[in-house]
């Protein structure tokens, strides 16, 4: 069974998550939302702490909350961005995408180094885990499903109570909700569902009570 630790960081309060193998050590940082030095070093001393070996970097997607940290990953740990290609066009415009929401900071643009793509698999130590594209909030959303250690990551696409929003740039509510009841409701009802803000779920929770796919 793989380890999981959730950090909220920026002012959208992102969930980066650190996904690692107990034995190995091996891990993936998943959505590095950083915005400053203290942040970056609150996820630093954690790895360290660990002795946990950085392997892989993966964006969900591409909105600019999600890639603040990227460039720190990318330089601390030597690895490359896997992401979908279809997001490039947002990482590309990630100073744009903060002067969209007022913010002070200048992110750079980021680009995905390693495409991912719907039905890839990814490996952290022994354990895969399957890349599935969902698309609605962004036309890149990726979802990470852990089978053997019953999680998923689901990025904005689900959250508890509800759905990501699908009003910027290239977003589609009827594709996030087609997506969403055809590829995560259809897993197992114990899956633990590890969204991208706000608190965990589970896929049996969200297809009793979630309105949007209800």
């Amino acid at each position: 069974m793989l380890s999981i630790k959730a950090f909220q960081f920026n002012m959208f309060g992102v969930n980066t998550y650190v996904v690692w193998d107990p034995v190995t050590l091996d891990a993936t940082i998943i959505d590095p939302g950083m915005i400053n030095k203290a942040e970056e070093a609150t996820l630093d001393s954690f790895i360290e702490k660990e002795g946990l070996h950085v392997t892989q970097l993966i964006n969900t997607h591409m909105h600019v909350d999600h890639i603040f940290g990227v460039p720190h990953v990318r330089n601390r740990y030597g690895i490359e961005l896997k992401g979908s290609p279809d997001d490039t066009f947002l990482g590309r415009q990630a100073p744009a995408q903060a002067r969209m929401f007022g913010l002070n900071a200048n992110p750079e643009p980021i680009e995905v180094n390693i495409p991912l793509a719907d039905g890839d698999h990814i490996t952290i130590g022994s354990e895969e885990a399957v890349v599935m594209s969902v698309p609605g909030h962004s036309p890149g959303s990726l979802v990470l499903y852990f089978p053997q250690s019953k999680f998923v990551i689901t990025g904005d696409v689900l959250f508890e109570g509800s759905i990501g929003r699908t009003d910027l740039v290239a977003g589609n509510h009827s594709q996030l909700i087609d997506g969403i009841c055809k590829k995560l409701m259809t897993l197992p009802a114990d899956t633990t569902v590890y969204p991208g803000h706000g608190a965990p779920t589970t896929i049996g929770t969200e297809k009793r009570t979630n309105p949007y796919v209800r």
